[in-house]
């Protein structure tokens, strides 16, 4: 896609000075507020959202619930428990009277994507919005059940045959004057690495690095972003990626320390970044309900914007583009190559 020149940045202001979790930057009760969809804006819109057992996912579902829209929470079998105490949580504070249910899925396993989404499919005639965002950060080396490095595993190809299982329910459902979306959370993480296509598994011995298997995999989630974009566009349907920005407080954590964290991005300079698990949300919520994005997509996200240029000599939190984040040559790359995964056509 076009990189953008002039970036669509609403939120800019807010992001001035900033002064760790809870401080001005937007949340995404603001979000939804400046969009005029607090109450009940979202009724009728129907939400599957992945990885909803903890921070990011289950802070997204609480938001468009609250606004009125039927929310769908993927979270592993083993997490189960965790997601029905999340939907009570949810069900005590909020305006919604939509439905608010779970669907099992563990993006590492091939068939458990596959039966997820069929049982969604058996519950929801209509799907307005996918937001893919489940993720796993710098674990030690391991493969999913089908022989791909963990992280790419998960975080790209798990979610690439999600969304072509919901295409065609994303694609049915959507109009002209009402697209339907998907909305991936990728990370400035991508900074780390561009596509690795002569060894995305890491399979040369002693060739493994967390953060930069990492990259790869959000990286990927950019370009799947762009190439939805760029091969549905056409048909109401919209793609976006989105950074977060710095939260500590979600499951992806799972895998560091705190000692780990701070070697790799210096926490004296991190800490101002840092976000609540509200003001992180705010992006995807952004993205997944802005009028803005009602017709376009194609766009990396970050501090609740279309992200510009990464500042030279900015902390990676902030999230700017750079020279990879863009490719088409590459994005189609792996498009290509993930459709060849799963046997499907390329559009």
């Amino acid at each position: 896609m076009p990189i953008p020149t002039n970036p669509y940045q609403p939120y800019a202001k807010l992001h001035e000075n900033p002064a760790g979790p809870g401080d001005k930057r937007p949340t995404t009760t603001q979000v939804l507020q400046d969009e005029g969809l607090l109450d009940g804006g979202l009724k009728d819109k129907v939400y599957l959202v992945t990885g909803c057992s903890a921070g990011l996912g289950a802070e997204t579902a609480r938001a468009l619930h609250n606004a009125g829209g039927d929310v769908y929470m993927t979270v592993r079998e083993a997490k189960k428990a965790e997601g029905e105490k999340i939907i009570k949580d949810i069900k005590s504070t909020s305006k919604g009277s939509g439905k608010l249910e779970l669907v099992f899925m563990d993006l590492t396993v091939f068939d458990s994507v596959r039966a997820g989404a069929a049982d969604f499919l058996k519950r929801s005639p209509t799907l307005n919005v996918l937001v893919e965002n489940a993720g796993v950060m710098a674990p030690a080396y391991s493969k999913t059940s089908a022989g791909y490095e963990l992280q790419l595993g998960t975080n790209h190809f798990g979610h690439f045959l999600l969304f072509q299982l919901l295409k065609d329910r994303l694609l049915a459902s959507a109009t002209p004057s009402n697209p339907s979306r998907v909305v991936i959370v990728t990370s400035a993480g991508h900074q780390f690495s561009p596509i690795r296509f002569s060894d995305m598994n890491f399979d040369k011995a002693g060739d493994y690095d967390g953060y930069t298997a990492y990259g790869q995999s959000k990286t990927a989630n950019i370009y799947m972003a762009s190439s939805i974009e760029r091969h549905y566009a056409a048909r109401n349907l919209h793609a976006t990626s989105v950074h977060p920005g710095a939260i500590w407080d979600t499951d992806i954590k799972r895998h560091q320390s705190v000692e780990l964290v701070d070697s790799t991005f210096d926490m004296s300079l991190l800490e101002p970044l840092m976000k609540s698990v509200e003001q992180g949300a705010s992006t995807q919520v952004w993205a997944a309900t802005a009028e803005h994005f009602r017709d376009k997509g194609g766009l990396y996200l970050s501090e609740t914007g279309v992200a510009g240029p990464h500042p030279e000599g900015a902390h990676m939190a902030i999230g700017g583009y750079v020279g990879h984040t863009y490719d088409e040559e590459a994005e189609e790359r792996l498009w290509r190559l993930s459709c060849e995964v799963f046997g499907v056509g390329e559009d």
